[in-house]
């Protein structure tokens, strides 16, 4: 009996205190990660919403192209998918392959034309979609 409960005593394992120790440090690593990973994923929904812009701006010149102007503001994104009737037999869309997306935080796009500094501009009004703001919340603009 006794040579039983000394064989027990020398199993390999981990103590409980050993457990909370390894707990803790894996704790402290994931305060320290955890805002750093999360503030970069803030940026890549704004360098999404760049992108999409960039992607309108060459769909809408090539409209331009064809058309001869750019569309309206009543016309909107709309008119890279859809002829407006305006455009007449010069349309030669759709300019877009998948249709007018949303911007990465679930609003639409604005489109005015003309823009504030240009002939059109895009905006999304960031994840607020409220205008103004600073951080997430900031509008991004093609211009």
């Amino acid at each position: 009996m006794q040579a039983l409960s000394q064989q027990r005593a020398r199993q390999p394992g981990f103590t409980l205190l050993e457990l909370l120790v390894v707990i803790v440090i894996i704790g402290l690593l994931a305060a320290y990660v955890g805002p750093k990973y999360f503030s970069q994923l803030g940026k890549s929904e704004v360098t999404v919403a760049k992108a999409q812009i960039g992607a309108f701006d060459k769909s809408l010149d090539t409209y331009r192209l064809d058309v001869g102007r750019y569309p309206t503001s009543e016309e909107g994104l709309g008119a890279l998918m859809t002829a407006p009737p305006s455009a007449g037999a010069k349309w030669n869309g759709p300019y877009l392959k998948k249709g007018v997306p949303q911007d990465p935080w679930g609003h639409p796009y604005q489109y005015r034309a003309p823009g504030s500094k240009g002939e059109y501009e895009i905006i999304s009004l960031g994840k607020d979609g409220q205008p103004g703001g600073s951080g997430d919340n900031a509008d991004i603009s093609s211009q």
